[in-house]
Parts: structure tokens; C-alpha cells; sequence
């Protein structure tokens, strides 16, 4: 008995004293340090959120047991080297964590420090979007990075169909990093911000004055401002001076404007008027209970107003405390060691060597990013690169002496009047935003972008040509006119705004200038934009941006041609020569299959040979015009006359309305037929001087450039189409069908050969991204809704045509590749037709014998009188049953004879 008690005693004392070194491992306290500046906005709503956290959790049971959290607080007081002393100091003693620092720039020389002592960091107002936990496995950001606020304002700028924004901001790691991530956002978006305007760390008026003068005379009017509490609002204030808060402006603020708004609420009247029309995101926090108990409580705490930074503060405490937590359950505990490198600074006047590691801190910052809980701001997870889940922003828009939340956005929906968090639970409509009232006191949404205020007119680059006057004309007197200058006057003075602007020649007159080259240009800024024959081509497209064509305008071939006058072998001009052969061949064909299957019933198909040979002969031409009189009695007959009437019908169609063409329609022929001729042959071709036609015939369609010979004139055109190849000219010339048109108007020995065998159009050329291009495709396409495109196209380019113009070149002559299946059909059922014929026939003839023959006769019958015997029954006319017995017999006593002679 007294050894089972001894081992029952060792038994339960062993768990007992496990039990008791587990709960002994549990401080008393756990330190949290907190770095940040009491007065600063958001300083004085985070310490009374903290506080009230660290109440809340000592009083709750459910976490910590009996350990209680203290968190230290200390006052950087807006000096960034205390910001970042003031951590190292934390370091020294037996802290956990620390909260803070409060801005990016300070926090990334912290994170380097507690990633060698292997505390942790946690901050809610360092953002900035480039802090990785690669670089800073240590530091743990617990509210919404930076990259997720500005994807939301790239998907504002999309939304509105802006291309173009002014970035204004810090110049300092935070400020930079953040308009670096809203660059790549809006760079997704095929948008860009055109230029960054950076401010120096703690500006003074006069610096804000002198860059929104910069930017009041930049094209964008869409300007984002990722600002500082300190100094945003007095951006503002100049802005309203100088008159940038006024109608056509839009101004898109990040999250530091609605954490001024919610804390220092209500705004004084002259703030709240310098921000009217502004558009706001803030962090959007769940409507949740326990954020409305929080709430209430909030105004007994402090009569500072509550912003989203003191609901991540609060959430933060509580993140950290189940944290802790947790660290104790898994058997951590609560020690620090000497860093070896820093020991060997002893003695130094630093005293480094006071740092310590806090060795359990691999452990407690896993603890940290596994916690997953339901806090004030919504759902506390980390991400595996550590971000928070479901990142969301609500877009408020600053209106009277409030604001009015137009809609929400979140990382995988996207823009909407419904939060994420209840769409679940609410029929969603589609729509992305509420409407705005915009600076200016106005609902209609900004244009975004105006002309540069800097005193110039857009230099309009027209190309001095040495063609065409009707299409772009230079004056002596400098006057630029022509049809491509009314089209863009015409849609310039359509635009809802006035455009300055001035026509600049470009090309000296005599020689024809690049096109390409002028679009070129146009991308060096040497011109603004470029109006005229400018064909929109691949090549070009990848330098500007080009409007909506405003003349279809392909490539076509022109040449030399002929009126061809009648004659009198002009009815055989629809077919080609093989095509009659083999007409007429199928008319004899198809005659004397009718007759072979007509031949042995129908009278009217028998005779004498020369009465059948012109009854075959005529009954197989009248056909043609279905005239014929002799009947048909065996099926087969009229199967076969039945395709070959359907043959002629379609024969006959085609050479009455092909010949009707040749004797109503004036032709034109010519040697060239069209673009494959000049493909296949050697002769030289002509192509306009200084345009793309040439690179397109050498790179495209394989033609050796050799064989081109510029052309820089419709005078030039004229006399080498004359001259030909033999006397130095050109076969034909290859141009733009616009340019053709003008030059055939009074040339009537030449004529387009063949199709268009390009698709191309003229369109204003433009720099690449430059809303003006859109406007104008805009109003290009209302000149065309309107009627008047067409009136100035008649203006200009409408001529008396030659008389010869309504022509047609020569028809192609019907050939038998049309007809081929026609014939084989035909052809098939006649040889069909014979060959059942046939079948039939030796059927027949094998009755003629008598049934009570003998069959030693039959044998004695000889192969040639048999077929001699067969073709006379095909011959004759079918008789009765007493006539064929008797020709029987007759064929037997024929037979007997012959083979008594022999014998």
C-alpha cells in the first residue's frame, strides 16, 4: 500500500508541476510602447482610442487571464529624429512591441533597427506602399496600404473617362512611393499623370503659390493631392485665391482630407469653402454594433471627433493583446539577450550595447499575423504578403458644410453605390457612383483638361503639297485652304470650347513632303496636331493618335483604256471561244442521246438516215429557245431533256444579260486588269512622290522598286501614262482613290483598273493620348450625321466627270469555269441514261429467242451474227410478240444454213 501511494503521489505531482511552470511563465505585465505626436491630428484621437483599448482588455476576461497589458506612451512632438530615438529608447527595456512611428519616413529607419532585435512594429499611418515585408519582416502595417488607395482613384479617373492627371505631393519617401503606386494604377488604366508637382517638406505659401501657378497652366485639370495634415488645407486656401476651385477643375484628395474633416468636424466656414466640389476616399469601416457602442462612447471619452485612425488604433491594441496572448498558450515567454554585435560598442557614449533582443519575437510576430478577428474596423487578417483583407474606401464628395458619401470601392468589385459588405444582401444595380457636385457649384461632369494657358495657338501642321489643290491648298499669300482645312474648321467650331489655333506649311511646294515624317513631328512637339491627306497606316497609328477618318479613301490602279465600239461579231463577245465549243459540242451530245433513246419507240425519230440526221440536228437547237416540236416517249428521254433544258435556260440567261451589258454600256478595255497584272508582269509603275504607296508595293505586295517611278503631279501622272513603258512612262499609277477620282474628272483616256485593293481613310493626326483627338472624332462623326461633310466634299471635290466616266471597264467574257458543273451534271445523267438504255435493250433481246428452242441451236449461233442481230433489233422498231417469233426463227434457219455450208 505504501508504494501504490508513493506512485500515485509521483503521478499527479509531475502534471501539477508542468502545470504550475506553464503558469508561471505568465508576466504579471507585458510592455507595449507607443511612439507618435500627442498633438498632432491624428495623435490626440489615437492616444484616447488606445487608452480605451488597454481599459478594455485588462477588464476583459477572455484574454490575457491574469496578465495585464501596459502600453507606454511617448510624445515625439513633430520632430522626426525623437520619432525615431524615441523607439530605440523602448528597445533598451522589456517591450514586446511598439506602435508606431507615425509617418513612413521615420518608420523605415525604425523597421531596420527592430528587425535585428526582432521586435515588432505595428503602424496604421506609415502607408506607404513600398515598405515590403521582404525588406522589413518586422514591421506590420494594421491598416490599408497605400497601392489600395490609389488603384481606387485610378478606377475614379477610368470612371469618367479622364486620360490625364496632375499629381501633387510631398516630395519625401511617402510622398514619393504614393504617386509612384497611383502612376502604375493609372497606367493599367491607359491613363497617366501628366505632370508630378512635388512640394518640399514643410512648404511655405509662397512654394504652394508657385507650383499651382505651374500647374493652372498645364492641360490637366484633373489634379490628386496626396498632402500632409500640415499643409493640405493651406493648398487649398491658395487654390481658391488663385481661382482654381471654380468650374472645370476637379480635385481628388486621399485619406488625409477626410481624417481632417472627421476630427476637427465642424470645419470653419472659410476652410469648408476653400474644399467645396472636392472628392475624398477614407477607409471604409463596417457599420457594426460594436462600432455604434463605440461611438457613443467615444463622445464621454473626448470631444475630439472620431476618425478611422483611432478605430485602426483601437483594433490595433486588441490585434496585439490576442496576440500576446496566444504567444503564452503556444509556451512563449518573455525574455531578452544582448545583441553580440552590439556588445562589442561597450563603452561607447551611444550605449547601444542597452538594445536588447527580445528572443521570443520570431514567435510573437507569427502569433501576430495569424490572428483573425472581428474588430471596428471589420475583419483583423493578414494577407500573405501582409496586407488586410478586403481593402475598401468610401468616395465622399465635400458639399456645404459637410460631405455626402457618392459611392464606395473596394479591391475585387470595383466602383459602387453599395458596399461590399451588403451587396450580399441588397439587390445591386449596376450603378458605380452617385452623381457629383463638382468646384463651381456644378453636376456636369468636367471635361478634365483645357489648353495649355501659356499664351500659344496649337501649331497645325498642313502638308504643302504639289498635287491636288482641291484637297490642301498653300496661297502665295500664306492662306491655307482646301477641303481638309473646312472639315477641321468645321469640327473645331462644333466643339462645346474655342480652340486657338494656327495652320503651319509644312513642305516647301515643289517636292511633295513625308507625311510620315509630318506625324513624326508631331510626337517631338514640333507641331501640335496634323490636317490633311494624312493616311491612317499601321506605321503611323504607333507614333499619334488619329481622329475618325473623314474620307474612305484605298488604293486604287489607274491606266490607259479604250472604248470598245460595236461590230458585227459583237453577239460573239459574251462567251469565250472555249465556252461556244463546248456549248455547241453539248448541243450535238445531248441530240444524239435523245435520239438513241427515242429512236426505237418514237416515229418522229425515224426515217431515213437523212431525215434523222436533221430531225437529231434540229431538235437538239431548238432547244435553245425551247422550240422544239418533236415529242419524247421513254422516261429516260425526258429525264435527260429535262436537265439539259434547265442548262440552256441558264446559258441563255447569262448571254442575254452579258451581251445586253456589251450593247447598252459603253466599254473600256485595257491590257491591265487590276493590281494582280502589275504583280504579275514587269512594267514600271507610277505612285505618288513622298507617300506611303511606295513602301506598301515594295513591302507588301512584293514588287521590286526598281520598277516604281515617282510621280509628284496630275500633270506628271498624265504624260507618263501617255508616254507608256516603250517611251519611258508607266504602265499604270497607283494612288489613293480620292486623288484618282480628281484626276479621271477630265481625263477620259484613263480609267481605274480593277478593285480597290486597300481599305484606308484620312484622319487628323494628333500626340499620342491628347483628348483633343476624341473631341474632334466626336464632332467629325456629327459633320457626317448632319449633312455637312457631304457639303463641303461637294464644295471641293465634286466635279463635272469626264463623259466617259459612267463607263465600265470591259466585262470579263464568260468563261467555261462557270459553267463546268452545269455540263458535268449533264453529261453525267446522259451516260447514265445510255448506259440503262442499254441494259434494258440487251434484256429485251435476250427474249427474242422462242422458249421451246433447242439449246443445241442456240449454241451453234455465231458471236458476229448475234451482234449483228442485236444492233438490227435496236434499230428496228419495237414490233409484237407474233413478228419477233417469226424474226427469231428466221435467225435460227440463218444460223443452221451457215453451219451447213461449213461443215
Amino acid at each position: 500500500m505504501k508504494w501504490v501511494l508513493l506512485i500515485l503521489i509521483v503521478c499527479y505531482a509531475v502534471p501539477l508541476h508542468g502545470l504550475t511552470k506553464i503558469v508561471s511563465a505568465r508576466p504579471k505585465a507585458v510592455n507595449i510602447g507607443a511612439v507618435f505626436t500627442f498633438n498632432s491630428l491624428i495623435g490626440k484621437v489615437i492616444k484616447v482610442a488606445m487608452d480605451a483599448a488597454v481599459e478594455d482588455v485588462n477588464a476583459s476576461p477572455s484574454i490575457l487571464n491574469t496578465t495585464t497589458l501596459k502600453i507606454i506612451m511617448h510624445d515625439t512632438k513633430f520632430n522626426g529624429f525623437m520619432s525615431i530615438m524615441e523607439p530605440l529608447h523602448f528597445m533598451e527595456s522589456e517591450t514586446v512591441a511598439i506602435i508606431g512611428p507615425q509617418r513612413s519616413t521615420t518608420a523605415r529607419v525604425v523597421a531596420h533597427v527592430a528587425t535585428e532585435l526582432r521586435v515588432p512594429i505595428l503602424s496604421f499611418s506609415a502607408t506607404d506602399p513600398t515598405m515590403s515585408p521582404l525588406q522589413f519582416p518586422f514591421f506590420i502595417r494594421t491598416a490599408h496600404n497605400d497601392l489600395f488607395q490609389m488603384a481606387a482613384i485610378a478606377d475614379i479617373v477610368q470612371f469618367y473617362g479622364w486620360r490625364e492627371v496632375v499629381a501633387i505631393y510631398g516630395d519625401d519617401d511617402y510622398g514619393r512611393n504614393g504617386v509612384a503606386s497611383l502612376g502604375d494604377r493609372l497606367a493599367e488604366k491607359r491613363c497617366r499623370i501628366s505632370y508630378k508637382a512635388a512640394l518640399p517638406p514643410g512648404p511655405t505659401r509662397e512654394n504652394i503659390t508657385d507650383l499651382l501657378i505651374k500647374v493652372a497652366l498645364s492641360e490637366s485639370r484633373i489634379i490628386v493631392i496626396h498632402a500632409s495634415f500640415i499643409w493640405g488645407l493651406e493648398l487649398f486656401n491658395v487654390a481658391q485665391n488663385l481661382g482654381m476651385m471654380s468650374t472645370g477643375y476637379v480635385w481628388i484628395a486621399t485619406n488625409w482630407l477626410s481624417t481632417i474633416i472627421d476630427t476637427d468636424s465642424p470645419l470653419p466656414l472659410d476652410t469648408i469653402n476653400n474644399i467645396q466640389g472636392v472628392i475624398a476616399l477614407r477607409p471604409h469601416t463596417p457599420n457594426s454594433i460594436m462600432k455604434q457602442n463605440f461611438i457613443q462612447r467615444w463622445h464621454n471619452l473626448t470631444h475630439v471627433g472620431l476618425s478611422t485612425y483611432g478605430l485602426y488604433a483601437y483594433d490595433t491594441v486588441w490585434l496585439l493583446a490576442q496576440a500576446i496572448d496566444d504567444f503564452f498558450q503556444k509556451g512563449g515567454n518573455v525574455s531578452f539577450s544582448k545583441n553580440p554585435i552590439l556588445s562589442e560598442l561597450v563603452g561607447g557614449n551611444l550605449h547601444l550595447d542597452a538594445l536588447k533582443v527580445f528572443d521570443g519575437g520570431k514567435m510573437f510576430l507569427e502569433s501576430i499575423l495569424q490572428v483573425d478577428r472581428i474588430g471596428l474596423t471589420g475583419r483583423m487578417k493578414f494577407t500573405r504578403d501582409r496586407n488586410l483583407v478586403n481593402p475598401e474606401f468610401d468616395v465622399l464628395n465635400v458639399i456645404g458644410t459637410g460631405y455626402r458619401t457618392i459611392g464606395y470601392w473596394s479591391n475585387h468589385l470595383g466602383l459602387s453605390v453599395v458596399p461590399a459588405d451588403e451587396r450580399q444582401n441588397t439587390s445591386f444595380s449596376g450603378q458605380k457612383l452617385h452623381s457629383v457636385v463638382w468646384p463651381g457649384q456644378t453636376t456636369k461632369v468636367p471635361r478634365g483638361w483645357v489648353f495649355s494657358n501659356n499664351g500659344r495657338h496649337l501649331r497645325i501642321g498642313v502638308p504643302n503639297r504639289y498635287r491636288s489643290e482641291e484637297v490642301v491648298s498653300v496661297k502665295s499669300n500664306g492662306m491655307i485652304t482646301g477641303f481638309c482645312v473646312d472639315v477641321f474648321t468645321a469640327a473645331l467650331n462644333l466643339l462645346p470650347y474655342a480652340v486657338p489655333f494656327e495652320l503651319v506649311a509644312f513642305g516647301n511646294g515643289h517636292d511633295n513632303p513625308s507625311n510620315s515624317e509630318l506625324v513624326r513631328l508631331i510626337t517631338t512637339g514640333v507641331y501640335d496636331a496634323g490636317v490633311g491627306d494624312i493616311t491612317i497606316i499601321t506605321e503611323r497609328t504607333k507614333m499619334a493618335d488619329f481622329t475618325q477618318p473623314y474620307v474612305e479613301s484605298g488604293l486604287v490602279v489607274v491606266a490607259p483604256v479604250r472604248k470598245l465600239g460595236s461590230s458585227a461579231m459583237a453577239f460573239l463577245r459574251p462567251f469565250t471561244p472555249q465556252m461556244w465549243l463546248i456549248t455547241a459540242a453539248s448541243f450535238l451530245i445531248v441530240g444524239a442521246v435523245i435520239w438513241c433513246l427515242e429512236h426505237k419507240h418514237n416515229d418522229e425519230f425515224r426515217g431515213p438516215p437523212c431525215r434523222q440526221f436533221i430531225t437529231t440536228f434540229w431538235f437538239s437547237f431548238s432547244t435553245l429557245f425551247f422550240s422544239h416540236r418533236e415529242t419524247t416517249t421513254s422516261s429516260l428521254g425526258k429525264i435527260v431533256l429535262i436537265i439539259w433544258l434547265f442548262v440552256v435556260l441558264i446559258i441563255n440567261s447569262s448571254y442575254t444579260a452579258s451581251l445586253t451589258s456589251i450593247l447598252t454600256v459603253h466599254q473600256l478595255s485595257s491590257p491591265i486588269k487590276g493590281i494582280e497584272t502589275l504583280q504579275a508582269n514587269h512594267d514600271p509603275i507610277g505612285y505618288p512622290k513622298g507617300s506611303f504607296v511606295r513602301d506598301y508595293l515594295v513591302h507588301e505586295l512584293n514588287i521590286h522598286e526598281s520598277r516604281l517611278v515617282p510621280l509628284s503631279s496630275p500633270e506628271e501622272y498624265d504624260k507618263a501614262l501617255r508616254d507608256g513603258p516603250g517611251k519611258g512612262g508607266v504602265a499604270a499609277v497607283v494612288d489613293e482613290r480620292a486623288y484618282i477620282e480628281l484626276f479621271l474628272s477630265n481625263r477620259c483616256e484613263f480609267g481605274i483598273v480593277g478593285q480597290e485593293f486597300t481599305k484606308n481613310g484620312w484622319g487628323f493626326a494628333f500626340p499620342r493620348n491628347s483628348p483633343l483627338a476624341v473631341d474632334v472624332s466626336a464632332a467629325i462623326l456629327q459633320l457626317s450625321e448632319n449633312g455637312d461633310m457631304q457639303r463641303i466634299r461637294d464644295k471641293w471635290l465634286l466635279r463635272k466627270a469626264c463623259s466617259l466616266q459612267g463607263a465600265e471597264i470591259e466585262v470579263d467574257r464568260l468563261e467555261l469555269k462557270s459553267f463546268w458543273g452545269l455540263f458535268v451534271v449533264c453529261g453525267v445523267a446522259c451516260v447514265l441514261a445510255l448506259a440503262v438504255y442499254t441494259v434494258l435493250m440487251i434484256r429485251q433481246f435476250g427474249k427474242q429467242y422462242p422458249e421451246e428452242a433447242d439449246g443445241s441451236i442456240r449454241r451453234r449461233i455465231s458471236p458476229s451474227a448475234r451482234i449483228h442481230s442485236f444492233l438490227s433489233f435496236v434499230k428496228e422498231k419495237e414490233e409484237d410478240p407474233k413478228a419477233r417469233s417469226s424474226r427469231g426463227r428466221q435467225l435460227e434457219d440463218i444460223s443452221v444454213n451457215g453451219s451447213s455450208r461449213c461443215n
